[in-house]
């Protein structure tokens, strides 16, 4: 009997015995589990604590294409969710998976709800998230991008470059930080100006670790000093000293694919698509047939 079946059965018994337990996986790979009952559970590999005060909504469901969503809702606490963590955005775009359990026996137990954390607020010691269930990917549009730049991400399944190619990459420790935002490195000129432009950021260590940003611009200052600038601030404090990897950014022109990254062969681009204003060209007579302008 599987643990769906065994659950139906008990609650046809008339006297149930369950409780809601939800597990959260964090894009770092980090797990948590809560449960509405008076004592933790395990199961699946999660332990699911009783004493976080999290609790949700009822869950809105329907068939076809519509989006299931609903809301959790729970306490901030150092041994669950930090608030620290909920503004660093660290839990954005989580997995989160609901059960229905029979707390006397938890193999007898059905997955009542699967997707994502959407909006996320705080305020007033607690917090409420946005459930967005798995039917929200299908609103999305999908499918190739016929356009002159590349549509790849760099170093993702279409590009197939290695980011971890040495001189394509940086790790260091900061020098100085402004506001979260602007970074500066002692030496690292061995590489050009705008070299990292339009590339990624990442915190190897400290109290932001793990979060990332797009970078902005990039600048030799002529004192031995790289300057860096991305365009959101991180959303936790960075300190002098801790370790943050740059990567080489890249501007989706064929030119800077083939001389900067000697990639052309995974160009994802189509350089030679016309232009929008092709399609007010009409047929005229022209002296000059030879290609060129018809003027």
């Amino acid at each position: 009997m599987s643990g769906a079946e065994a659950l139906h059965a008990h609650l046809q018994d008339g006297v149930g015995s369950v409780c809601r337990a939800w597990a959260v996986i964090r894009k770092d790979g980090t797990k948590f589990g809560f449960t509405d009952h008076d004592r933790a559970l395990a199961f699946d590999g999660y332990e699911f604590k009783a004493d976080t005060g999290l609790s949700a909504k009822a869950l809105q469901q329907a068939t076809g294409l519509s989006v299931d969503n609903t809301e959790a809702m729970g306490a901030l606490s150092d041994a669950a969710i930090r608030e620290e963590d909920i503004a660093a955005g660290r839990f954005d775009g989580a997995e989160v998976i609901a059960w229905l359990v029979n707390w006397s026996d938890v193999t007898a137990r059905r997955i009542m709800f699967r997707g994502t954390i959407g909006e996320l607020r705080r305020g007033g010691g607690a917090f409420h998230a946005e459930l967005r269930g798995l039917t929200e990917a299908l609103g999305r549009p999908i499918g190739r991008v016929y356009q002159k730049p590349c549509s790849a991400v760099l170093g993702g399944r279409g590009c197939r470059f290695d980011l971890d190619t040495p001189g394509y990459f940086l790790e260091a420790p900061v020098a100085q930080v402004e506001d979260n935002r602007v970074f500066s490195f002692e030496g690292a000129t061995e590489f050009e100006t705008d070299w990292f432009q339009r590339g990624r950021l990442d915190v190897i260590s400290g109290a932001a670790k793990g979060l990332s940003g797009s970078i902005k611009r990039d600048r030799l200052t002529g004192t031995g000093h790289r300057d860096l600038e991305i365009w959101e601030p991180l959303r936790a404090t960075i300190e002098p000293g801790d370790i943050i990897r740059i990567s080489a950014g890249c501007d989706k022109r064929m030119e800077t694919c083939r001389l900067k990254f000697n990639n052309l062969l995974n160009f994802q681009g189509f350089p030679d698509i016309p232009e929008e204003d092709w399609v007010t060209v009409y047929p005229t007579h022209a002296k000059k047939q030879n290609g060129g302008s018809r003027r």
